[in-house]
């Protein structure tokens, strides 16, 4: 019925078979003006309302200007609209016009009037769509627009075929205009593109991605710099994402709260009956209550919708793109099945075969399009979600109250950015795998029951046997993997530890004891890892043999049902090629269910931190309208509470805050800044605030940025700062004065320039209120002087602003307006200095105690916030009145324009660079470096792999030849009954060639994991034997980040990555070659082909290399200072908040995570670059493969044609692994050549020579030194300009001198920690540079100026190599005075340090410092400044102590207060590295030179000295 309307409406036949059944074929006409009209033409007008809704909006949309292209465009668009019109005229004519005589009976059918219509209404409609193009926002042109007319060239090329047939014969012009015209159209559409990134990339240049051509170019000739990155679009920002994220995050984290105490309400008994057992039963039930905890005590299940709802738009996308491609797959074997039938069948036409090779290259560009889209976007949603969780970490890190960040180290934290955002990364990149695999196999099954019927059920039977194994797998696997975590994380820590403390572990040559605590959990690590590698080979095992054992029970119950089933190459290879879609699925499945799995524990540990509690934002209150306020501030979790503490401070005054250790007063510091927990009551402040910690906190950058902390720079008042805080001498000595870059942790700053430097900062800052806990303690007695007029006092520049001052310092006392006396976090006394002098309370009492030292005392405690109180058994409760008023409530003066970085930026160029950049090889990975890691695995084992590999490959070509000589029998036994004989040997060798393949592989992977964790082995104690070696100036000159990176990111690579791409390159390689070798054996032809598509593969990989590789090293150089910075953040947290300068440090994470973002969007662009490129080349093996299948079909078998398509249908993807797999691993080699970049770092000195020192040596402990030089880098100026001095045995010297002086590198002279550049130092008569460092070091004691703990029991931190017996070590800590503390602990000497010490009070470290000391008794001691941090009454003990016990030894003491050595046979003053002053006390008071002027600022008399 349609047809005959359709053929009136032509005026010709619609259909007529015919045309089609010749060795030339043709389409009817009337098909060509309908049908190949209808199909562009529908396409564009379903399109076109999207375009033209821009012309619609009354608003103009910023309208670009006209551009030549456009122009050009809109040209040939009029063209084509006249020459629509002009046929539509010359039909008219023809039928109407006046010289047609014609009778009406040969008027021109409809199509001719209707289709220039439709042609002329058409090409209107598509004026007015490129002009909506024009207006669109950020639009370079049309997807829609540029299939319309490809569409059209399409649709066009048979009516010009069939023209140009006519043409031979008569010319007929009229349709012929219209059609000539629109290739030349197309051509125009085609090209005239500008070629610049992605932003202005035209719609084919971004689907094959052209536009990322320069990149590569420019990578190929040169490396590439961060500085060659193309800046992000704002949607990859992460300030975008960021904010994206925390949108979403708020709602559900809060919901998810909202449960969690629903949930507690119901349970509480439950909780209450736990809280009883674990009292009871103490630690054997500690474990289980982790656990329990764990599973409830925090928000969970809101991080993955969060994700979701973040991303879905992308999500959607991408799903749909794997969709269509997923479908795609599916019409390739169905191709191959019509294409074997074609060669079987020799009396069909030619062109059919043509016809299905060019569909098969067809389908398999489209496919490779899809999937290049939808990996492009899933790789961007992994980058994206990485980020996210990344800036959300760090932001929760700015926010998270004291006690959630106790329960986490740094290490841990850190960790949660690197590896667990990293888990979410990997995952999201095959997140659609989920629904597509199971897709994919449904799908695969449907069409082998089409081809093979119910014999497809045993195949199937054999992949759900499979199912639980692999669930058994998973589960162990996923058990194994939590365990290689909880290693991995307690391994870093410790390293973090050993390089935060590598000074310490130097000067008590520890390295040993450390060295072996790291190898020994390594060990346990990589126990754990090969017991993960011994599953993964039997799930290899399982996975290699599943796709044999499936095509063996299918085919073998085939053939056995009945003996009419013949297999026949159609049936076989249609369903071998479906088997091998089969195949992905079923192996990425369980490796997808694996990452998930690893990935839930990352999500619990990132629900567990993010939903954390924040701070107490109420806690501080800024309300003007109160005058006094009670509050309570207790802390949950340690000892030290207050009691009923009532303050009112007025504005303007000078507060000092006294008391014993551990009676409170960094604590009160802490309420103030809002850090505590308050049970009731408040505080209330008025003004800004400005902190300066008792520790000072430095940033890795300049000295001027330390003090301007993100202020604007004003040139003079910066000098001003610098002058009071005694900064100016310093800065002569620094080589670029304030732009001289400070290493992390202000590594190259002395003890007393740090806190001068935290206290410029402070002054600098301009606020209301100063909070000074105990700045002028690590500070020189004369330079605490000035200090204290300059800046503190009631002259100082603060002067006018409300200062509390937390101090030890008796003599600063008289100058206050106010003191505070704290006594076991109860104020006890406050008034002023006389009026405590004479009320006879405890203050008066500890005046008199040291009335002879009162003008030089400037002593600190503690500043962690928690302290501990020894006798504090019960949680009391603590109120406290505070009231802060500043004297500017309306006005603030300090404007938070942290954001413009000072202009002079630039001009730390000049200074000196302390930190390098991190170095970066460049270019390729030396072959030697494959070499190296080869060698680590054993010559032996690899050979080995290789061997078991290629015989395992020679099984899988052989039962594929097998196969295909088995499908021919269908040839040679037609028409007869098939011999059960032949028909089991065809199964039985089938089946034994594809177990043998299973087996092979198992024995390679068995093989590779042993060989991999040796070489893991190998690599990391060279690594480590190497950082402990390596002299302290590399730790001054390299941040602790870098080091820990390679102990992290790349000894992870070195486990985990490189095992597993070298296998799968070796196996891709091998496939590779079976592949080409198969189709070669089948149509020799291809050789020809092979070798051009060898060059432009080679080509095209060697270009994508040397971008691919360089762009993860940036990548992996850009990753190191987001780790920095966040360890910077987190150790400098209560400052940044003092400071309210959270903002700005957000900001700053943001720039260094984008900086990190430039390398990795092209990373990922630059695989899909390579992937479209190389997919086009195995699309291309397929089209040949299948076109000399049809040229020479006549002499082909068909089981030939089958098993060689087949084959090229699989060599896409292998062709995009092997690349992939080859740069993957030459970038995760990469890992390797860092490692050993810092295994070959120069060593210190060995640590034991043969030169065998006397037994007891040193026994008299006298020292010379002979004209003494020593500079810390070559190329630097001395620091010790020849010192001479001679030091006779059991003598006491005390070493003074001004900060930069050179009194610490005395000592580090003395243990080697820096080398001799001329001169030598001799102990009792033996030159010490002869001897190992470590028997130098181990008969030397120090007692350091900052006390380091490592975390570990109090028994480690004593005597690490377990030398010395219990009574040893509580008669050290009776003499240190930690006796009863340490027996008022539960576990005694086995009680657990936290990092860094933490639980512990300054002053209690420092006095294990002094036990450490007592347990060495060697004849050597050096203090440097080691009462730093006591209060008076136990720095009075530990100077008896000191003087009691070490009476035989010869001391050294580095003294900042002159008090403590006036009793000191000899003093050596020091000043710019030379020895100006050496004499006897009493002496140098006489010769009133240097020494004298520092006694006299410090209020020493002759007289003083007398009475001592």
């Amino acid at each position: 019925m349609c047809a005959a309307v359709l053929d009136e409406y032509c005026g010709s036949v619609f259909w007529n078979a015919s045309y089609l059944n010749r060795e030339d074929p043709d389409l009817p006409v009337c098909v060509e003006q309908t049908v190949l009209v209808w199909i562009p033409l529908g396409f564009l007008w379903l399109c076109a309302p999207w375009h033209l809704m821009p012309l619609c909006r009354r608003t103009q949309v910023g309208t670009k200007h006209l551009s030549k292209l456009y122009l050009c465009k809109q040209l040939v668009v009029s063209l084509l609209l006249l020459t629509a019109i002009a046929a539509l005229a010359v039909t008219l004519g023809e039928d109407y016009g006046p010289d047609n005589d014609a009778p009406s009976t040969s008027k021109h059918p409809a199509v001719n009037y209707v289709n220039p219509v439709l042609y002329a209404v058409s090409w209107i409609l598509l004026l007015l769509c490129q002009e909506g193009v024009r207006r669109r926002q950020g639009a370079v042109d049309s997807a829609t627009l540029f299939l319309f007319w490809f569409l059209l060239i399409l649709c066009d090329i048979f009516p010009f075929q069939t023209l140009l047939r006519e043409a031979l014969g008569k010319v007929r012009e009229r349709t012929c205009n219209h059609h000539i015209s629109t290739p030349a159209v197309n051509i125009i559409h085609f090209r005239f593109y500008p070629q610049n990134p992605e932003a202005g990339a035209p719609f084919l240049s971004r689907i094959t991605f052209n536009w990322f051509n320069s990149m590569v170019m420019k990578g190929y000739k040169l490396p590439l710099v961060q500085e060659d990155m193309w800046e992000l679009s704002e949607a990859d920002s992460t300030a975008h994402i960021n904010q994206c994220f925390q949108h979403f995050m708020q709602p559900e984290l809060a919901a998810a709260r909202r449960r969690l105490q629903n949930k507690m309400r119901k349970n509480p008994d439950k909780n209450r009956d736990k809280a009883q057992d674990v009292k009871e039963d103490g630690k054997e039930k500690k474990k289980k209550k982790d656990k329990k905890e764990e599973e409830q005590n925090y928000p969970n299940s809101w991080l993955i919708t969060t994700i979701y709802k973040t991303f879905k738009g992308v999500l959607i996308e991408s799903a749909i793109f794997k969709l269509l491609q997923d479908l795609l797959a599916f019409v390739s074997p169905q191709l191959l099945k019509l294409m074997v039938s074609f060669t079987q069948d020799k009396s069909r036409h030619t062109w059919e075969g043509y016809l299905y090779a060019v569909l098969l290259f067809s389908v398999a560009i489209l496919q490779s399009l899809f999937l290049q889209q939808y990996f492009q976007r899933c790789f961007v949603l992994g980058m994206k979600v990485r980020t996210a969780i990344m800036a959300a970490v760090y932001k929760k890190a700015l926010l998270v109250s004291n006690d959630t960040r106790k329960e986490s180290t740094v290490g841990e934290t850190v960790n949660l950015m690197s590896a667990d955002a990293q888990r979410f990364n990997d995952v999201t990149n095959f997140i659609h795998l989920l629904w597509s695999c199971p897709l994919q196999i449904i799908l695969s099954i449907a069409f082998l029951w089409l081809e093979l019927g119910p014999s497809v059920l045993a195949g199937l039977a054999v992949m759900v046997l499979m199912v639980p194994v692999n669930g058994l797998l998973a589960t162990k696997a996923r058990k194994i993997q939590i365990e290689n975590m909880k290693y991995k994380d307690k391994r870093l820590k410790i390293i973090n530890e050993i390089l935060n403390g590598i000074k310490i572990l130097k000067l008590y040559a520890w390295e040993p004891s450390f060295q072996t605590q790291v190898e020994s959990i390594r060990g346990q690590e990589l126990k754990v890892m090969k017991t993960f590698a011994y599953l993964t080979s039997v799930s290899t095992f399982i996975f290699s043999c599943a796709p044999a054992l499936v095509s063996l029970a299918t085919f073998a119950v085939f053939v056995g049902v009945s003996s009419e089933n013949v297999l026949t190459a159609e049936k076989a290879f249609t369903s071998i090629s479906l088997f091998n879609i089969l195949r992905f699925p079923l192996a990425m499945l369980p490796m997808l269910i694996a990452a998930i799995v690893q990935t839930t524990v990352s999500r619990k540990r990132l629900e567990k931190f993010l939903g954390g509690d924040d701070l107490e934002n109420d806690l501080v209150q800024h309300d003007p309208s109160f005058s006094m306020f009670t509050i309570s501030i207790h802390s949950c979790n340690s000892c030290v509470c207050f009691v009923d503490l009532t303050l009112d401070i007025k504005p303007g005054r000078l507060v000092a805050v006294v008391g014993a250790v551990g009676s409170g007063k960094s604590s009160l510091i802490s309420a103030l800044l809002g850090e505590m927990h308050s049970s009731k009551g408040l505080i209330n402040i008025q003004g800004s605030l400005a902190f300066v910690p008792q520790q000072a906190w430095i940033q890795n950058a300049t000295l001027r940025d330390n003090i301007l902390f993100g202020s604007l720079h004003e040139e003079r008042r910066l000098q001003e700062v610098i002058q009071a805080c005694a900064l100016a001498p310093d800065l002569e000595l620094l080589a670029a004065g304030d732009l001289t870059e400070i290493g992390e942790k202000g590594i190259n700053l002395s003890g007393g320039q740090k806190q001068r430097v935290s206290l410029a900062r402070a002054v600098y800052s301009q606020a209301d209120i100063y909070l000074l806990d105990d700045p002028l303690s690590a500070v020189d007695s004369h330079v605490g002087k000035h200090l204290f007029d300059k800046v503190i006092g009631p002259n100082g520049l603060l002067r006018y602003k409300t200062r509390i001052l937390v101090t030890h310092s008796v003599s600063f006392l008289p100058y206050v307006d106010e003191i505070v006396v704290l006594k076991d976090g109860v104020v006890s006394e406050v008034g002023t200095y006389k009026s405590l002098q004479t009320s006879r309370g405890a203050f008066s009492e500890v005046l008199n105690l040291y009335a002879g030292e009162q003008n030089n005392r400037s002593h600190s405690e503690s500043g962690n916030y928690f302290l501990i109180i020894l006798e504090c058994k019960v949680h009391s409760m603590f109120v406290c009145l505070l009231h802060l008023l500043s004297p500017f409530p309306s006005v603030r003066l300090r404007k938070n324009s942290s954001l413009r970085k000072a202009k002079d930026d630039g001009e730390s160029k000049k200074g000196q660079r302390l930190i390098e950049k991190e170095t970066m090889e460049t270019g390729r990975v030396k072959f030697s470096v494959y070499l190296q890691y080869l060698r680590a695995m054993g010559w032996g084992y690899s050979v080995m792999v290789f061997v078991v590999y290629f015989i395992q490959n020679i099984a899988f070509i052989g039962q594929n030849l097998w196969l295909s000589d088995w499908t021919n029998d269908a040839v040679d036994f037609q028409n007869m009954t098939y011999p059960t004989s032949k028909r089991d040997t065809r199964v039985g060798v089938f089946g034994a060639l594809g177990v043998a393949q299973g087996l092979f592989v198992f024995l390679g992977t068995l093989l590779l994991a042993n060989a991999s964790v040796d070489a893991s082995r190998i690599m990391h104690s060279e690594l480590l034997n190497n950082i402990l070696r390596v002299p302290m100036l590399f730790f001054d000159t390299t941040p602790i980040g870098r080091v820990v990176n390679r102990f992290a990111k790349d000894i992870f690579t070195i486990d985990e990555a490189i095992p597993q791409s070298f296998r799968s390159w070796i196996m891709c390689l091998l496939g590779v070659l079976g592949t080409l070798f198969v189709i070669c054996l089948a149509t020799p032809f291809f050789t020809i082909i092979i070798i051009p598509l060898a060059l432009i593969y080679y080509f095209v990989q060697r270009f994508y290399i040397a971008t691919s590789r360089q762009l993860r090293r940036l990548d992996s150089v850009s990753r190191s200072p987001i780790y920095s910075h966040f360890g910077e953040t987190v150790s400098g947290l209560s400052v940044i908040r003092a400071y309210n300068h959270q903002e700005r440090f957000l900001k700053h994470n943001e720039i260094t995570i984008d900086e990190n973002l430039k390398n990795v969007y092209p990373w990922i662009v630059s695989n899909r670059w390579l992937a479209i490129r190389l997919e086009f080349l195995g699309n291309l093996v397929v089209f040949f493969a299948a076109l000399f299948a049809v040229v020479s079909r006549n002499s082909l078998n068909s089981g030939l044609v089958g098993l060689s398509i087949s084959y090229a249908l699989n060599v896409t993807q292998t062709l995009n692994w092997l690349v992939r797999m080859t740069s993957e691993l030459e970038t995760n080699i990469v890992a390797v050549e860092r490692v050993s970049e810092y295994t070959k770092l120069e060593n210190e000195a060995k640590w034991i020579t043969d030169t065998r020192l006397p037994k007891n040596w040193p026994e008299e402990g006298r020292l010379q030194f002979e004209d003494y030089k020593v500079r810390y880098r070559p190329g630097l100026d001395l620091v010790l300009h020849g010192i001479t001095c001679d030091i006779g045995s059991t003598e006491k010297i005390g070493i003074v001198g001004r900060t930069g002086a050179g009194k610490s590198s005395l000592t580090n002279s003395l243990f080697r920690i820096v080398e001799a550049a001329e001169g030598r130092i001799l102990l009792d008569n033996i030159d010490i540079s002869t001897i190992g460092l470590h028997d130098l070091r181990n008969n030397l004691t120090i007692i350091p100026q900052d006390p380091v703990l490592f975390s570990g029991t109090l028994r480690m931190n004593l005597d690490p190599f377990d030398k010395f017996t219990d009574e040893d070590l509580w008669r050290v800590l009776e003499l240190s005075h930690l006796k009863d503390y340490v027996a008022g602990l539960q576990e005694k000497l086995e009680h657990e340090v936290t990092e860094g010490g933490e639980n512990l009070s300054v002053g209690q470290r420092q006095l294990l410092c002094l036990a450490r000391a007592l347990l060495r008794k060697s004849r050597i001691l050096i203090l440097d400044e080691a009462t730093a941090a006591v209060d008076l009454e136990t720095d009075n003990l530990i100077q008896n102590t000191i003087s009691k016990e070490f009476s035989h030894c010869t001391v050294l003491t580095i003294a900042h207060r002159l008090h403590s050595i006036m009793d000191n046979s000899r003093i050596m003053v020091l000043d710019a590295g030379k020895i100006v002053e050496f004499d006897t006390p009493s002496n140098l008071l006489e010769k009133k030179g240097h020494f004298y002027a520092m006694a006299k600022d410090a209020g020493i008399t002759r007289e003083n000295v007398t009475t001592l």
